[in-house]
């Protein structure tokens, strides 16, 4: 695709009190970085949750965002999957493309 390299998007929207687990699981995957943005809001299974910050940061949704190899991200799919098993998140999974493929290594 006019010379962009395919990369996976994964995409986390947690609690925040479980935000630090996911970054752990990212860093272990060998991403090289990851955005995140917390406060998110929305509509899903458990209602609708707010964006406002009640009294702390652990107290709304936080999502993250990292891009990786498509080999390293099966490790950190895997190991989301079995986080969730006990904590509450969602996770999206997406083929995309960088132009800076250096940066994603």
């Amino acid at each position: 695709m006019h010379g962009l390299t395919e990369m996976t998007k994964v995409e986390f929207v947690v609690p925040g009190r479980d935000a630090p687990s996911i970054r752990a699981l990212i860093t272990a995957a060998g991403a090289t970085g990851y955005t995140g943005v917390s406060g998110v809001s929305g509509i899903g299974h458990h209602g609708q949750h707010s964006g406002a910050l009640l009294f702390n940061d652990y107290d709304t949704l936080t999502m993250l965002i990292t891009v990786l190899p498509p080999e390293r991200a099966e490790e950190l799919i895997t190991a989301a999957r079995e986080l969730f098993t006990t904590c509450s998140g969602v996770m999206f999974v997406t083929d995309t493309y960088v132009s800076r493929p250096d940066y994603f290594q």
